[in-house]
């Protein structure tokens, strides 16, 4: 039991729960910090009931950041974003065992003294020539920074969690007809013919400019909405608070200057702050810019050509965002896309033959006439034939006869019949093992969202800003 969550982080059950991330939160801290009723506050995380501090963080970070390797350590204090992700991942380790022992406190477990005694006289780390050594367990300890008591606390969390996540480890039994009905659906395989009419096959005039015209009316190039953006950035760290609250005098003046009538970029010159023109831009291509969030862009295309946004926070200081101007959603002109629209039609023509043409054999092959270019196939779910005509024959019945559309053809299928695939014993093993696998899986996400409900995260944001993303 002990060695279970000793490992945690290698076993399946705790790579689901870290893995769906607990760290979904709401924050506290900000009032407490502008009022300043929080100093001193070191709680990092609430679980329900249960508080994480910062000593925990920086415990589970520094046994985090030995599992990686000196190259890996190092992306994580060079790269923000990897450096971001650790962090996730700490943040996702904490919440999660610290909704395990909440769980557990709720259920009355109990882990008494005597159970963890022997527990530490069993473990090989503390033992000499096979048996407990007090001279090495005080040894272990004062190099790795643990009291007694921290340890004792540290092995009793670890059996509280283990009582509760312990049997979400146990394969989830599968039903026999499950696994036959599932072998049967993925191995059994299919006789089909088809044959090929392929767009290529066919001829196309060069098209005039009344053809085009017409091609482009049904099938016009729409531009999406662009802007053209500006700001101005007062920088400074937000996680500390004097530079916070001197930028934020700053910004405020600035923004009164900007209310007044002055423009972004004397506004930004008399105060210091910076300005920056995004240029144009729509949505999905957005310029490579620190401010420009999914959050930053969501705000910039709900504004009105000619304002600018309130005073926003960033992580990089305070932000005044303009629109200057709104370019809607249109059609191109016909004349800026013209040249690129003769391939276009040549294909669509190509594809109006050919799809005569595929309807032909399809009446010949369901009236029983010999087709020429007609291809006979034994097809899995995986092999045999087109991707788009293994999609279709198994998603239709034998004895069925239709057209499938692929990007530069159509195929005439007739599936013939069904063949029951022959029992392969390691196939089917394998394959209940899987359905095993993914029945625990369920059982444990279903186990996490109940714990989510039950134990919500509340992480204190004014910790959050200066311990984690420091």
């Amino acid at each position: 039991m002990l060695e279970y969550l000793r490992n945690a982080a290698e076993k399946p059950v705790a790579k689901i729960l870290i893995g769906i991330l607990a760290f979904s939160f709401v924050g506290w801290g900000v009032a407490e910090w502008i009022f300043g009723g929080a100093v001193g506050d070191n709680v990092l995380v609430r679980v329900g009931g249960q508080k994480v501090n910062v000593t925990q963080y920086n415990q589970v970070r520094a046994q985090e950041m030995g599992k990686l390797s000196k190259e890996q350590q190092r992306v994580v204090y060079t790269d923000a974003a990897a450096g971001a992700e650790f962090a996730d991942k700490v943040m996702a380790r904490l919440t999660s065992e610290a909704m395990a022992e909440a769980r557990a406190r709720d259920l009355g477990f109990v882990v008494t003294n005597a159970r963890i005694a022997r527990e530490i006289r069993e473990l090989p780390e503390f033992q000499q020539n096979g048996k407990f050594s007090p001279f090495w367990f005080d040894y272990v300890l004062s190099n790795t920074g643990y009291t007694e008591d921290d340890y004792a606390n540290y092995l009793r969390a670890q059996d509280l969690r283990t009582m509760v996540l312990g049997g979400l480890n146990v394969d989830v039994p599968v039903p026999e007809f499950a696994v036959m009905a599932a072998y049967n659906a993925r191995y059994v395989t299919r006789d089909i013919e088809y044959a090929t009419v392929r767009f290529a096959d066919f001829q196309a005039q060069n098209p005039t400019d009344d053809d085009l015209r017409e091609f482009y009316a049904q099938n016009p190039h729409v531009i999406e909405e662009t802007r053209t953006v500006s700001y101005v950035l007062v920088p400074a760290e937000m996680n500390k608070p004097d530079q916070y609250d001197a930028a934020l005098v700053r910004a405020q003046a600035m923004e009164d200057d900007i209310i007044g009538g002055e423009t972004l970029s004397t506004a930004a010159k008399k105060h210091g702050a910076r300005y920056v023109s995004l240029g144009t831009f729509d949505r999905e291509h957005r310029p490579v810019d620190a401010i420009l969030s999914d959050q930053m862009v969501a705000n910039i295309f709900d504004m009105a050509e000619g304002t600018e946004s309130e005073l926003l926070e960033t992580n990089q200081g305070f932000v005044i965002a303009r629109v200057e101007q709104v370019i809607p959603r249109h059609n191109a002109e016909f004349d800026s896309v013209k040249a690129g629209l003769v391939n276009d039609w040549r294909t669509a023509q190509q594809r109006k033959q050919a799809y005569v043409r595929a309807n032909e054999m399809l009446t010949a092959v369901r009236a029983g006439e010999k087709t020429a270019g007609i291809t006979a196939k034994t097809i899995s779910r995986t092999s045999g034939a087109p991707l788009k005509v293994l999609t279709a024959a198994y998603g239709a019945n034998a004895g069925d006869k239709i057209i499938v559309e692929d990007d530069n053809a159509f195929y005439v299928l007739d599936v013939k019949n069904e063949n029951m695939p022959a029992m392969d014993n390691a196939k089917k093993a394998a394959l209940r093992k899987e359905m095993q696998n993914m029945s625990t899986h369920t059982v444990a996400d279903d186990y996490d969202s109940f714990l989510k409900r039950e134990y919500p995260v509340k992480v204190n944001k004014r910790v959050y800003d200066r311990v984690v993303t420091k």
